[in-house]
């Protein structure tokens, strides 16, 4: 395993309670030794082969015979090179911390997305397959959490919930309730989802933008 020249482990407690953001700043290039059960997606570690590595995904398996094992999926931050590797859940494996900073979404510039810290007025690009399926959902003034290391975003993180219209989906039938089967819809966005068979055209959803499903009918 490679170390960061120079740089001691930082003596600092490793908390990671679900959906809480650790902003450090990462020009300081901190490390810390964790083992391979305690990285989370957006983590930032370093691979064997020296390089750094953005966790995708991170999934621990423990089977009731055998050895637990952690699977995690990342992206090689020098070329976007993608990988899987399974380790034993106490694996040491050596994570830099991140800063994660509000950004405001500007607009599309080709295959890049532009936002601005709305502190310092900068500008940063964002590649679309950062952004993957999320991208579909942006809109102008939206308020995101960029993940960066040493000034280059890594990660986006989009609000969990959005309000769209409907834009194209079959006529209600008459007698059917919110608990019948859901009917494909078409979004003001151009993603297409299912919908309760009582929701029209021209209806404005609250959508999760995590896989874009039907969470509610929006109260505006």
């Amino acid at each position: 395993m490679g170390s960061f020249p120079g740089v001691g482990i930082a003596k600092v407690p490793c908390y990671e309670p679900a959906n809480l953001s650790i902003t450090i700043y990462a020009r300081e290039n901190t490390v810390v030794k964790v083992i391979a059960s305690g990285i989370r997606k957006g983590n930032v570690v370093e691979h064997e082969d020296g390089k750094l590595y953005v966790v995708l995904k991170a999934e621990s398996m423990h089977p009731g015979k055998g050895t637990p094992t952690t699977t995690i999926d990342m992206r090689r931050i020098s070329d976007g090179v993608k990988t899987v590797i399974r380790y034993k859940t106490t694996d040491p494996l050596e994570r830099a911390f991140v800063e994660t900073v509000t950004h405001t979404y500007l607009y599309q510039d080709g295959d890049n997305y532009v936002f601005m810290n709305p502190t310092s007025y900068e500008q940063i690009n964002v590649p679309a397959d950062m952004l993957g399926d999320s991208a579909p959902f942006l809109a102008e003034g939206m308020e995101c959490q960029l993940a960066l290391f040493n000034d280059a975003p890594i990660s986006v993180e989009i609000p969990q919930r959005v309000t769209l219209e409907i834009t194209e989906t079959e006529p209600a039938i008459k007698n059917q309730t919110a608990s019948s089967s859901f009917k494909p819809a078409v979004l003001s966005n151009g993603v297409r989802t299912m919908v309760p068979p009582h929701i029209v055209s021209g209806t404005r959803i609250v959508v999760d933008t995590s896989d874009g499903s039907y969470v509610e009918r929006a109260k505006d």
